[in-house]
């Protein structure tokens, strides 16, 4: 119960009363971020640490445990430099200091080219995990550290010197790995230890055998050089352009707080997860309508029934590609129905919290999943690809709408994606990073896709059946680093005698055998009408 005596602050943290998963009273800790009042009472909006955004909500005060308040540290004084109390950088007294100095340094330094000699600073020492290259995935850690890739992520860099040291030997063991920004020491590689597993050549033939048990089978993956191309599809740094770009900055207030209560889509009506750049006078709103076809949004229920009589549109603006059953799929081209491909962002932004918005839509293709009934073709989620990717992604952003997750659509949308590259002969992989339901989507259909081929593989004249990393990617469009990073991920790689081995257990194969059959949405090719185009073509644009 909130103390009316205490005053709580943005900043503060405390834990605060919310229902679990099974509908069982919990305290967690929470940040204040927000305070307002409505009505005559105060309302806080809290984030529960440790949990995701999505979770983030107005308490009131009774459900606020204040006896465990903690108020926020406060910021260390400025220090004083040059004689000018609390001068900040770029504050007007520093800058005309500054320029006072500039001016008389200029006054009397040297001729010829001389200069002043300057106090030498004390180099600070640089770990050797900061000039690791970023990108290169590390497959000693366990599978544990890989939970958001399979690779390194390039940590916050100071500019900083440091001490030269006597040149390394290639061979030299790695002592010292980053991730998060935590540092991890690493064993040095002796005789008789596992080898890295991502050693594996892509191209280098893999024999398939089995055991006694006719359920457990073995891949020999003979020893190879490391993969050339290991850091494709991981981005050094995030992409600054496009609808919807990475985004990994999070300190903006405004937008670490919901602004839309509740949106009314068709017969649904959806609680946003994340801020979106609606207009400001829609915020206010208790309720956001949206036209369920053309996603223009409008401030009343009387609105959208006028727009209604308007609209004419009863499915997603573009070309059908893709028809089986009640599931459609449509092409959209963000620059020819560039409206409808930013309303698409703006509902998409309010469930996706790692991407920022920008109404930049020309370079997109938005591909639309629909399902139909009498009425039209209802949008279920939809993935954007750029026309011209140099780092082969075949997804930018990729989205189920709320009211149809957990059925079996998400991997529809993944499965499409790589259908698609398939028919452009391109193998492709999922812009990075990604989110944490985007991540267990596409894990799970990388585990499910690689296991049905090397399940599905039999022997010729006897022999084991062979099979190459190089050949499962050109199967199934999975870019190689993708089927890497899931073997690693399903613990699958092993090294014995010598040799480098993928060992499927009972339990995987059972495990596996039990998915498929819950899968029962599936990409028809045949139900597919899809012409690539050659978007370096500026014409086709």
């Amino acid at each position: 119960m909130a103390d009316s005596q205490v005053e709580v602050i943005e900043g503060c943290r405390l834990p605060v009363l919310r229902k679990n998963q099974e509908n069982e009273d919990e305290w967690p800790l929470a940040e204040i971020l927000s305070v307002k009042e409505t009505a005559g009472r105060k309302l806080y909006y809290v984030h529960y640490i440790d949990f995701n955004k999505r979770l983030d909500e107005w308490v009131t005060p009774d459900r606020l445990d204040m006896k465990k308040l903690q108020f926020p540290k406060k910021e260390a004084k400025t220090p004083t430099k040059n004689g000018l109390p609390g001068s900040r950088p770029g504050s007007p007294e520093r800058e005309m200091r500054k320029n006072l100095d500039q001016s008389l340094q200029t006054a009397t330094a040297p001729s010829r080219g001389k200069t002043v000699p300057t106090p030498k600073r004390k180099a600070d020492p640089v770990s050797l995990a900061m000039q690791v290259s970023p990108a290169t995935p590390v497959s000693t850690l366990s599978a544990s550290v890989e939970v958001s890739q399979a690779s390194i992520y390039p940590v916050a860099r100071e500019p900083s010197t440091f001490t030269p040291k006597a040149p390394r030997d290639d061979h030299e063991p790695l002592t010292t790995v980053t991730t998060n920004g935590t540092a991890r020491r690493l064993m040095p590689s002796q005789p008789g230890r596992k080898r890295k597993a991502n050693c594996v050549g892509t191209d280098e033939i893999i024999k398939v055998f089995q055991y006694n048990s006719p359920r457990c089978a073995s891949v020999y993956l003979p020893p190879g050089e490391d993969s050339q191309d290991s850091s494709d599809g991981i981005p050094s740094a995030p992409r600054m352009t496009g609808s919807l770009v990475s985004d990994r900055s999070h300190d903006d207030i405004v937008t670490r707080m919901k602004n839309i209560d509740c949106i009314e889509l068709g017969r649904h009506r959806l609680k946003p997860w994340y801020f979106s750049p609606y207009p400001q006078e829609l915020t206010a709103l208790p309720i956001l309508y949206l036209c369920e076809f053309c996603l223009k949004y409008l401030k009343s229920l009387k609105c959208l029934q006028r727009h209604l009589t308007k609209c004419n549109l009863r499915h997603p603006p573009g070309n059908e590609i893709y028809r089986k059953g009640t599931i459609s799929f449509f092409e959209i081209d963000g620059r020819k129905n560039k409206t409808y491909s930013q309303n698409l962002c703006l509902l998409a932004k309010c469930f996706l919290d790692h991407k920022t918005l920008y109404y930049d839509t020309d370079p997109f293709l938005f591909y639309v999943m629909t399902e139909y009934d009498s009425k039209g073709f209802h949008i279920v989620g939809y993935f954007s690809k750029e026309k011209e990717s140099t780092e082969d992604y075949n997804v930018a952003c990729i989205l189920t709408l709320p009211p149809y997750q957990r059925r079996g659509y998400g991997k529809l949308l993944i499965e499409f994606s790589y259908e698609l590259s398939k028919v452009e002969g391109k193998t492709g992989t999922p812009e990075k990073p990604l989110s944490d339901l985007g991540l267990l989507s596409y894990r799970s259909y990388w585990s499910q896709t690689i296991l049905e081929i090397l399940m599905d593989l039999k022997s010729d004249n006897g022999e084991r059946p062979q099979i190459t990393i190089n050949e499962i990617s050109e199967i199934t469009s999975v870019k190689k680093e993708d089927v890497i990073s899931t073997l690693q991920y399903l613990n699958l790689i092993n090294y014995y005698k010598g040799q480098y081995i993928l060992t499927l257990s009972e339990d995987i194969v059972d495990g596996h055998e039990r998915a498929m059959q819950k899968r029962h949405l599936r990409i028809d090719p045949k139900c597919l009408h899809f012409t690539p185009k050659d978007w370096s073509k500026r014409g086709k644009w």
